[in-house]
């Protein structure tokens, strides 16, 4: 299983680029890390008031996931286990980026990214699921954490087994990422969409 390392490598140094701090950094708009919750993720750049920085935030969080995962597949003809690796290697790159101590985004625009990458059914799957929620709750929080379990289970029963496995395991830590705000939501706490704060 060691040769698979390269691979987890080259997927983690693609997801480790921090594109909120980069972007908001680069569009005056000091550094996000002294921001709202000190996230680098699209949700906290929203908080500069900027809703540009946020979108490409987003999109470059989503691509830094996909890209490295289209190069493999389209470029290159990586399939199976190396894929999967250069995917999860992504995923934890955004999660842990080495060049800011660890400290990352909560996942959700790589995991999307993922996914629109390996599997267009999950992706449907993720993007229904949270719209839903989404509509019924105004929790931006509640209706990631809804469809990280409903992604892996559609891409299930598509016969994925691999890809749903790779899925449930991102899904476990983007809820462990989100542990503060489900602690919100237990507590009513949570800032709805539109909301303040």
């Amino acid at each position: 299983m060691g040769y698979l390392f390269p691979f987890a490598l080259i997927g983690y140094l693609f997801g480790s680029i921090p594109f909120g701090l980069l972007i908001t950094k680069m569009a005056g708009a000091g550094d996000i890390r002294a921001i709202g919750s000190g996230n680098i993720g699209a949700t906290n750049v929203l908080r500069t008031g900027r809703k540009g920085l946020a979108a490409a935030t987003l999109l470059a969080d989503a691509l830094k996931g996909a890209v490295p995962v289209w190069i493999a597949l389209f470029v290159f003809g990586i399939t199976g286990l190396p894929l999967l690796f250069i995917a999860g290697g992504a995923f934890l790159g955004h999660l842990y980026p080495v060049w800011l101590r660890f400290k990352g985004g909560k996942g959700v625009a790589t995991y999307v990214g993922l996914l629109l990458a390996l599997s267009p059914t999950g992706f449907i799957a993720f993007a229904i699921s949270w719209l839903l929620t989404a509509l019924v709750s105004r929790f931006s929080s509640l209706a990631a954490l809804v469809a990280t379990l409903v992604a892996p289970v559609a891409i299930w029963f598509g016969a994925a087994t691999p890809i749903a496995l790779l899925f449930a395991l991102m899904s476990v830590m983007c809820w462990w990422k989100h542990r503060e705000n489900i602690s919100r939501l237990a507590s009513g706490t949570e800032g709805k969409i539109g909301g303040k704060g």
